[in-house]
């Protein structure tokens, strides 16, 4: 799965802001610490603090597939003091929870389509739970592809990765900063890459369709938010800010070499994007029957 870094804010664009900041702002994370979304986040903000002139404080707050974090940031004053972090799970998460959430928001992959379809059912997967972007991104594969395979849901990526190395599980999607040192390890074998392109931190994986599978193209990304009524000044400058960041030479040479792209769109553009991403999972949710974790 190929890591896309869409960093920027999604926030409606209201009124005037005073000078700011003039206080350190406090960064909400609703996963656990060195995962792809806090590594991330981390990365970018120390960058921006510079420029800001204000420390910006990294706060996680797991729980609940991302919701208790980003209910946090529903909540809070719209001043431009309390930010959010999100990814693919935040899209998927409209559908999953629908009327629940307290805010509103080569060779081997053929011969392993062959078998799975030979063989229904007895081909495992794994994810780090039920509704992760690994998840519905293997139920859209699962779809395309014309497949059965079962889903074996696990407590975070570490778990699952551990059964794939054990041969609990025979198929586990994930970034390329997680799956690629034990790959080049020996202890796991890469298949294919969710993308367009092959990338140039793993220049030696096909894509998906290089490798003989079908065209199916999945990543997940890194958004920006801020609360709702945030000033447009505000929400224009750490649109900014974060652009600039992640567009730095040595920003911009770590990501690649994880997998990710830097993006560093418009607030529009972003917003956009989040009804698409939002619009494309709930077709494969619906599609593949999952409902969330009660």
């Amino acid at each position: 799965m190929k890591s896309w870094l869409l960093v920027t804010l999604a926030a409606p664009l209201i009124a005037h802001a005073q000078a700011w900041p003039s206080k350190p702002i406090r960064w909400v994370v609703p996963y656990t610490g060195g995962g792809i979304t806090d590594v991330v986040t981390r990365v970018v903000t120390q960058k921006m603090q510079a420029s800001l002139g204000q420390p910006i404080v990294v706060d996680n707050r797991p729980g609940a597939n991302s919701i208790l974090g980003s209910d946090i940031v529903a909540k809070a004053a719209p001043d431009g003091y309390t930010m959010l972090t999100v990814i693919a799970g935040y899209a998927a998460n409209v559908t999953l929870y629908q009327g629940k959430l307290p805010f509103d928001p080569r060779k081997d992959v053929r011969e392993l389509i062959a078998y799975a379809k030979a063989n229904p059912g007895k081909v495992n997967f794994g994810s780090s739970g039920i509704g992760a972007a690994a998840h519905l991104t293997t139920e859209l594969l699962k779809q395309i592809a014309g497949i059965d395979m079962v889903h074996v849901p696990y407590k975070g990526t570490a778990p699952a990765l551990t059964a794939l190395m054990a041969n609990d599980i025979q198929i586990l999607v994930d970034v390329p900063s997680t799956l690629m040192p034990h790959v080049r390890g020996g202890k796991i074998k890469a298949l294919a890459m969710l993308s367009a392109k092959r990338i140039a931190g793993a220049p030696e994986v096909p894509t998906m369709v290089e490798a003989g599978g079908p065209p199916l193209e999945s990543s997940t990304w890194v958004l920006f938010m801020a609360p709702g009524g945030t000033p447009r000044e505000i929400i224009n400058r750490l649109a900014q800010e974060t652009a600039k960041a992640i567009h730095e030479s040595d920003i911009k040479d770590r990501f690649n070499q994880i997998g990710i792209e830097p993006v560093g769109n418009r607030p529009d553009e972003a917003a956009k994007f989040l009804e698409a991403e939002i619009a494309k999972w709930a077709k494969v949710i619906t599609s593949a029957g999952v409902k969330a974790e009660q």
